[in-house]
């Protein structure tokens, strides 16, 4: 997600409130108590302007417990960015998340609920090469029905000007339960403007559950 593109203007999707269409594929592993999923993740992501992003996900995962192959849970979501007129406070982004439960649950291969969330995030830059994006989002959960608040701060560390890392610990707050979660993203850009490589770890400590992402981006 980066600005958008006119003519040869160098792109950088090292701040998640820069918007670019994008093509990405990756290969996932989620590692549960006692089996695992595995497979391919498609996401594209369609900069409508400078300041406004759709996206859509869709994966394709096997479960080696029940030996079932198919779609996994959809996820469809909507970026707005206010750009602001301050050296710190870069940008303020509502956004609306959507999970659509496309998989068999019965299979392994979903949750078996809409996941509806809308929330805001905020861009902070600190340096040229350290900046964060806290958030906070209300979340809505269909089964069974029940809501609560999520808050994340993504942090984008820049090491070079192909290299940078997101990492986001977040925790969601449902009732009275507290869910604990991470990503770590290291990116590397390959040609610039066109095309990079990614390796993620994504782990969910309250319910102990990893999952492994690796994957390429193709700037559009």
């Amino acid at each position: 997600m980066s600005i958008f593109i006119f003519s040869q203007e160098k792109i950088d999707p090292s701040k998640p409130t820069n918007l670019y269409t994008q093509v990405n594929a990756q290969a996932e592993l989620n590692s549960y108590k006692g089996y695992s999923t595995y497979g391919t993740r498609f996401n594209f992501q369609y900069a409508l302007n400078k300041d406004n992003l759709l996206l859509a996900e869709v994966p394709f995962l096997y479960n080696n417990e029940t030996k079932k192959f198919g779609l996994s849970d959809t996820r469809v979501r909507y970026f707005n960015v206010q750009r602001m007129n301050n050296k710190t406070l870069i940008a303020l982004a509502p956004f609306a998340d959507i999970y659509i439960p496309t998989g068999k649950s019965a299979h392994g291969l979903g949750g078996g609920t809409w996941s509806l969330s809308a929330g805001l995030i905020a861009g902070l830059v600190f340096s040229k090469n350290f900046s964060m994006f806290p958030g906070a989002s209300y979340v809505y959960l269909t089964e069974p029905k029940k809501s609560g608040l999520q808050v994340q701060s993504n942090i984008s560390l820049k090491f070079s000007e192909s290299t940078f890392a997101f990492v986001n610990p977040s925790v969601m707050f449902i009732h009275s339960d507290a869910i604990w979660q991470a990503e770590v993203d290291v990116n590397q850009i390959i040609i610039p403007n066109k095309f990079k490589v990614n390796a993620g770890w994504l782990p969910n400590f309250t319910d102990k559950v990893n999952t492994f992402r690796i994957g390429v981006t193709f700037f559009l």
